[in-house]
């Protein structure tokens, strides 16, 4: 026995390959029926458990994208966070139904658009999706069918929705989409829903404002005035707290919270989580949120990020960029952020870049003509790593800033001129 073990501790000390091995997953596993995990910045997925069935339902999960339309339609001058938005029937019998999360309000009234996005977000009120959706398009129906177009904008094509609140129709009676079954829900993968929360804080982060928040108060001048709570139980003040943890929504198919759509940054990166349909949730609704921290662990002891360049520094490869007409020939560049793609972490913590390409979206013959601005975008750096995961749709790397070191004025008129004619010399004659 002595005789074998001596040469295969020769081999171990000859060559230490048990020591820079990537962190398995094979026997990590959440308790629900789907689950993923994607880096926020680049759409890299970092786990994935039954992600891409359709099946699943999603709840009040919905309501992020009918909040990414509110923003949407604000961003486009067609709406304004202070208009007041009158409360149909319809909405206002919703808050009458226990069966539906809501905020009281008075029959009659005006809400808002800034309080129904904080009611839509924190105590997921239902009638708030319901007023903003016929607000915005004349009625929930015509909502929906904007939900549905901006769904396929990004690739998503086998999401089933049929509200903008998240209930499922047997909630809503007669007011339920034109032929959908009675029994119907709204489902959606959990890739897909990966895909809307990250397009969500890609395009407006500012929702990050309001999903922070543990308490706000609604309609403060009004005859609905209420403190309103957030249903997201990893926020401080819970027991399921999680430093880091900042959004984004909650969703129930039954009486306890079993989805959870989350973000948080930790270690230098930020990750999108999604737990659809937690096994056996607890009546004290932690179940979603105690998996979600267990997957959040997971990713970040299995993930790192690998930096190539600090914030405000030279990249090696793309020190400068050319200028025309400027009072210099070229512009130093730096770094707008931390260029640190994520990458899988090994078993010592190191990073694992084997897979990992760089590239650049100009070459260093390219220039731009002066002036140009301090912090002024001019190269970009793009890294993808390669591996069995990949990318949610519609994302395939991630993407970091070169912008210029300081201002380059543009050279007086006649300086211009001459250049110009001895460029036209250059390239005619």
């Amino acid at each position: 026995m002595k005789k074998i073990l001596i040469p295969i501790i020769s081999l171990c000390l000859i060559f230490p390959f048990f020591q820079g091995r990537i962190v398995s997953a094979d026997s990590f596993s959440v308790a629900a029926k789907s689950a993923i995990a994607i880096d926020a910045s680049s759409g890299k997925i970092l786990y994935a458990q039954n992600a891409t069935d359709s099946s699943t339902q999603i709840a009040s999960i919905t309501k992020l994208i009918t909040a990414y339309i509110v923003y949407q339609k604000i961003s486009e001058g067609k709406l304004s966070w202070d208009t007041k938005v009158p409360i149909s029937t319809y909405a206002y019998d919703l808050t009458l139904n226990s069966a539906a999360s809501n905020v009281k309000m008075t029959k009659g009234e005006t809400i808002s658009v800034k309080d129904l996005m904080n009611a839509l977000m924190l105590p997921s009120a239902n009638s708030a999706a319901v007023a903003l959706a016929e607000h915005i398009a004349g009625s929930e129906p015509k909502f929906v069918d904007m939900m549905n177009a901006q769904l396929k904008a990004w690739d998503i094509t086998d999401a089933k929705i049929y509200n903008s609140s998240g209930l499922p129709n047997s909630v809503l009676g007669k007011n339920i989409y034109p032929n959908s079954s009675v029994d119907a829900s709204n489902t959606m993968s959990a890739e897909d829903v990966a895909v809307v929360s990250y397009h969500i804080l890609k395009d407006y982060p500012q929702i990050l404002d309001i999903t922070k928040q543990v308490s706000l108060t609604f309609d403060a001048n009004g005859s609905s005035k209420a403190t309103m709570q957030t249903t997201n139980q990893m926020l401080k003040g819970f027991p399921q707290y999680r430093n880091g943890v900042d959004g984004l929504k909650t969703g129930s198919t039954g009486y306890q919270i079993n989805c959870f759509a989350a973000t948080t940054l930790q270690n230098g990166f930020r990750i999108i989580t999604v737990i659809l349909e937690a096994n056996n949730p607890a009546t004290d609704n932690s179940t979603a949120f105690n998996l979600t921290n267990t997957l959040m662990n997971h990713v970040y002891g299995s993930w790192t990020t690998n930096t190539l360049v600090k914030k405000g520094n030279v990249y090696p490869d793309f020190k400068t960029f050319g200028i025309v007409d400027g009072k210099k020939n070229a512009v130093k560049l730096i770094s707008e952020t931390d260029i640190a793609p994520v990458v899988p972490m090994k078993t010592d913590g190191t990073p694992e870049t084997k897979n990992l390409t760089v590239s650049t979206d100009k070459n260093k013959k390219d220039t731009t003509e002066a002036p140009v601005k301090e912090g002024e975008h001019l190269v970009s750096v793009k890294t993808s790593f390669k591996d069995s995961l990949g990318y949610i749709p519609g994302a395939s790397q991630a993407t970091f800033l070169l912008v210029a070191a300081t201002n380059v004025d543009r050279s007086i008129p006649l300086v211009v001129i001459w250049n110009h004619f001895v460029n036209f010399v250059n390239e005619k004659l």
